[in-house]
This record gives C-alpha cells, structure tokens and sequence, in this order.
C-alpha cells in the first residue's frame, strides 16, 4: 500500500520568518542607510571622487531636521519597494502524491508526478526533468535542499541530490558540432543576453533551446549544453535508491 498517497500536501516555503525579515528588516535597513547619508553629506561633498556629487552638495545644502527626515523616508521607501520585489519573487512549493504546485506572485503552475522523472536542486534552481530527460521545471530558489528533498521524498517522488545528467554537459563555443539546426544562433544570442544582463530573454531563449531539445546549464557566464534523448528509458540514480531515502 502506498502510503505517501494518504499523506496531506506538504508546502515548503520561506515561512513568517522570511516576510517578517523582508518588510521589517529592508525598511530598516533602507532606514539607517537614508539615516547615515544625511549624517555624512558635509564630509561626502568634500570628496572629489564621490559619484552623484552635485546631489550629495545638494542634500547638505538642505536645513535641518528636513533633510534628515526626507533621507530616511526615502530609504524606507526603497526598503518597501525591495521588500515588495523579494514577496514578489519567492517560490512557494506545494507537493503531494500526485502533483507539485510551484507559485510565485506572478505565476502559479502544477507539473504532475506522472510527467516527472526526477527532481532536484542545481544552482538554486529547482528542476524537474521529464522520462527524456528534458527540462519540465527550472525556477530559481533559495529554499533549503533538505527540506525540499523531505517534501518530494514524502510522497514518492524521485528525488536527487544532484543533476543526474551533470557529466552529459559540454561546453559550448560558436560552431560547435552536434548541436540541432537553429541551435547555435539561439546560443549565440542567448550569450550577448546574459552578458548584458537581459534575464528575461535569456530565460525565453532558454526555452527555445528546450524547444529543440537542449538543455542548458549556466555556471557564471559560460552555456553547458546536452540534449534530451526521447525514450531514453535507463533509470536515474535517484530512481534506484531504495523507497524511503
């Protein structure tokens, strides 16, 4: 009998903790910062080097109590908007015997156990491969491995403690071999994404590489790249670990 499909859903999230550090402790942070910088533009001016110069000489042209007051509500009011951005952001991971909800602020998508051969975190990504080996799931996370692994191990779920295809990856360069058609143009362009910071369209790019059957992996700036085999069918190391672990 399996007993993981009588088990209620498990959700792994930041928790209280994390909203209370986000909206308590940025706008204190954002706060002291607007604090200190009123209380350092006298000294501030007089450097030469100082970026945004004529608006620290202007700051310490401004009377007080004004200046330091508007300095601080202006850094509790980065610190809510960091906080709004970071609440935004956060992954909330819901799992049970049949299916995993993944949502953030702006998205809320289920992957079912069933489509799903392995899964496991890789540069604070959480990914969730298919039977071929393709990419179901890639969302950035910095929820902690060991509770993840316990939610997902609960309820049956192939977990692994590492990309079981990590020794499958290349290195990419331009022109590389064996890549499918359309491939190194969409690799080409997905490096002057990342070089210039554009997350967005590397991500999309990323998905277009999925699309032709390429997976990638990021280690700073540089693409490693494999491809996913259809009816691969060998069973990963997670998949043969003992049912419990």
């Amino acid at each position: 009998m399996d007993l993981a499909g009588h088990r209620p859903r498990t959700t792994v999230s930041g928790g209280p903790l994390e909203l209370a550090v986000l909206w308590g402790g940025f706008p204190l942070l954002g706060a002291g910062a607007g604090w200190l910088l009123a209380a350092t533009t006298g000294w501030l001016a007089r450097l030469p080097w100082v970026p945004f110069s004529d608006l620290v000489e202007w700051l310490d042209r401004l009377p007080e109590p004004q200046a330091t007051a508007g300095t601080i509500a202006v850094g509790t009011l980065a610190g809510l908007v960091l906080a709004g951005i970071g609440t935004a952001e956060r992954l909330i991971v819901s799992v049970d015997a049949a299916q995993v909800r993944l949502r953030r602020a702006d998205q809320n998508r289920s992957v079912a156990r069933a489509d799903t051969r392995v899964v496991f975190l890789a540069d604070k990504h959480l990914v969730l491969l298919d039977a071929d080996g393709a990419e179901l799931v890639r969302e950035s996370t910095d929820l902690p491995a060991a509770r993840l692994a316990a939610a997902f191990r609960a309820h049956g779920w192939a977990w692994a403690d590492d990309d079981p295809h990590r020794s499958a990856y290349r290195l990419w360069v331009p022109d590389l071999p064996g890549l499918p058609a359309g491939a190194d143009a969409l690799l080409r362009a997905r490096e002057r994404a990342i070089e210039r910071d554009r997350r967005d369209d590397a991500r999309e790019l990323r998905r277009e590489l999925g699309r032709l059957g390429v997976v990638l992996r990021d280690e700073g700036k540089r693409q490693y790249w494999r491809t996913a085999v259809p009816g691969a069918g060998q069973p990963t190391s997670a998949e043969r670990e003992p049912k419990g672990r």
